[in-house]
């Protein structure tokens, strides 16, 4: 199983109670990236926003109800367009150059590099809404509680032990320049699976990338995609 960013604290979660209850369909191997497991450790702006308001705040101000005629009208939902334009504010020099460089590309004929410009930004752009059932929770638990780290999550009513992993191989991946999930916030799984053996774990930071190379790019498919792969295969 592969998580991306905040999809890692339930994997762990899934994972802990499954290697609990020596569930046979737990995975062989578990691969974190850029994961919110402790957001005490190097704390990124998002961190700090999500720790500077209380919980109310965000349900008031981020979270609406989307409108007719869309499809799930009425639901409650963090939209997709203010995670994006959170995104792009924190980097927005980047963006604004990206696009002048590609109208520079448009007028010398380089098609190669505006498709390339292009498919990047169909993908960035496309960011679906969360609900806000699991947004709410996840700001709560994870940013302002910090709960797993602290030993004192708890699904269903049950205490989530990381400690009880001891056969699915564990893989962490950061980014150099992640400033979204900060360096070591998804080291921490390590920490947590206090049983699992050196053979089945592996930490690795990619250099010069931000939160999205992480998972996306020339350094995902060159760099960090085989070694991935060759953990599974391990597993």
């Amino acid at each position: 199983v592969m998580a991306v960013c905040q999809p890692g604290v339930p994997v762990l979660v899934a994972a802990s109670l499954m290697a609990e209850d020596k569930n046979p369909a737990r995975p062989a191997s578990m691969i974190l990236m850029g994961s919110p497991i402790d957001t005490r450790v190097n704390q990124t702006e998002p961190n700090r926003l999500a720790q500077s308001k209380p919980l109310t705040w965000f349900e008031q101000n981020v979270i609406v109800m989307v409108p007719w005629p869309n499809p799930g009208m009425l639901r409650r939902v963090y939209p997709g367009f203010l995670q994006l334009s959170g995104f792009m504010q924190m980097n927005l020099d980047r963006h604004v150059d990206a696009h002048v460089d590609q109208y520079h590309q448009l007028i010398e004929g380089d098609g190669d590099s505006t498709a390339a410009h292009r498919a990047f930004y169909d993908e960035y752009l496309a960011v679906m809404d969360l609900t806000a059932e699991f947004y709410l929770e996840t700001v709560e638990a994870v940013f302002q509680k910090h709960l797993i780290p602290l030993g004192q999550f708890r699904h269903r009513g049950r205490l989530v032990n990381p400690g009880a992993i001891t056969d699915t191989g564990l893989m962490t991946v950061e980014g150099e320049k992640d400033d979204i999930t900060g360096r070591g916030q998804t080291q921490a799984a390590q920490t947590l699976c206090v049983n699992l053996p050196d053979a089945k774990r592996m930490h690795y930071v990619q250099e010069r990338v931000g939160h999205y190379g992480v998972f996306n790019g020339s350094r995902f498919r060159n760099k960090i995609q085989p070694k991935i792969r060759n953990f599974i295969r391990a597993q």
